[in-house]
Order: structure tokens, then C-alpha cells, then sequence
């Protein structure tokens, strides 16, 4: 199952065009330090990398444990130390666009798009912040574009990153000039089969 992910700032309906910015309570997630303990010797830390076990709202449908802790380790400092809140799933919510915007209001914080589309193949997006896979390219300032019919993430030369239909059903993916990112999915036209967003707070 491949995992790709694409960032833009995100500007949706009823923001006026703003970005998301974080105003949120501080709260600490603890990591793992491994320790060895040598005979007359003191603790000393192990060289591995810290794993991020981000504190989750509830548990995903869609991502493994060990796909939190990859997308963790690369989401922007600003998310660091906040639990993630799922407040969009199609599971629970339906397919639709209109109530996927609704899931976000009084919301001010970063936000994860999670697709799973029929395919089998999970990817998404991270809006409201520069991303360390896919950078703004500096190109063209096309990060998000949302109304009643579609949501769609960077563009450029007539092709769009990561576009949704209104009904959640329909997706497509193509390399843009904002993202300058690979497909996402299998194929460039794709089904859903699953959406969760998170949020940072």
C-alpha cells in the first residue's frame, strides 16, 4: 500500500480566502527513550530514533500505527504535542463534500486528509502548512481551492494535484506546478472508499 501526501495552505469556504492558523492549548504527548543500564556504568539513551505516538481522539479506520508514527515524524513542528481529533470520517458522517466543510467550522488548526480509494491505496494531504514530502514549489499560489462542487489541492498548467468531486465519490490525482508531487493514487482518475480529517487541538 503506497502512502503520499501533498501540503497546501488551506483556504475554505466561509475563512474569506484566510489561512488556518493553530490558537490552540498546549498539551505534551510522551515518547519512548530506550535506555541500557551497564553494571557501574550510568543510564545512557539509545541511539534509535524517538518513535511519535501522537495521542488520537479515537482510533483510524484507515491508518496503521506504525503510518501514524512515519506521518508524525514529518507533520510540521506546530502539530507536535497535540492530540489529533478525527472530525470527518465517511464511516461515520456520510459522503459529502457540503458536511466534510461543516465537520470544520470553529476549527483552527493544521488538518489531514486521509483517502482510501478503491484501489486499495492510501494517500492525502496536509493543508495550512509546508509539508516535507511534497514542498510548495513556489510557483504559483494554487494551494486549495473548495466549493459546493469540489475540493481540489495545488494546481498549475491545467492539472490539479488532488481533486475531490462534491460527492466524495470521484477523485483524481496528477503532478502540479505548486507541489511539483507525483500521483498519488493508482491511477490518475480514482473512487473513494474512505475519508477521515484530523485535526490538530
Amino acid at each position: 500500500m503506497s502512502r503520499r501526501f501533498v501540503v497546501g495552505k488551506m483556504k475554505t469556504p466561509g475563512t474569506g480566502g484566510k489561512d488556518l492558523r493553530a490558537g490552540y492549548k498546549y498539551s505534551m504527548i510522551t515518547t519512548r527513550e530506550e535506555t541500557s543500564l551497564k553494571q557501574n556504568t550510568t543510564t545512557k539513551p539509545d541511539l534509535e530514533p524517538e518513535t511519535f505516538r501522537p495521542n488520537l481522539s479515537e482510533q483510524s479506520d484507515l491508518l496503521q500505527t506504525d503510518q501514524i508514527e512515519k506521518l508524525a515524524k514529518n507533520l510540521p513542528p506546530r502539530t507536535v504535542g497535540y492530540p489529533w481529533t478525527l472530525i470527518y470520517s465517511t464511516a461515520k458522517h456520510g459522503m459529502s463534500l457540503k458536511t466534510l466543510y461543516r465537520s470544520m467550522t470553529g476549527v483552527d488548526t493544521p488538518m489531514l486528509l486521509v483517502i482510501k480509494d478503491s484501489d486499495g491505496q492510501l494517500f492525502g494531504a496536509l493543508a495550512s502548512e509546508p509539508f516535507k514530502i511534497f514542498k510548495w514549489t513556489g510557483d504559483n499560489m494554487f494551494f486549495i481551492k473548495g466549493d459546493m462542487d469540489s475540493l481540489a489541492f495545488g494546481g498549475g498548467g491545467g492539472e490539479i494535484g488532488l481533486w475531490l468531486d462534491g460527492d466524495l465519490y470521484h477523485g483524481r490525482s496528477h503532478s502540479c506546478k505548486t507541489f511539483d508531487n507525483h500521483i498519488l493514487s493508482k491511477k490518475e482518475d480514482f473512487y473513494v472508499q474512505d475519508i477521515e480529517i484530523w485535526a490538530f487541538e
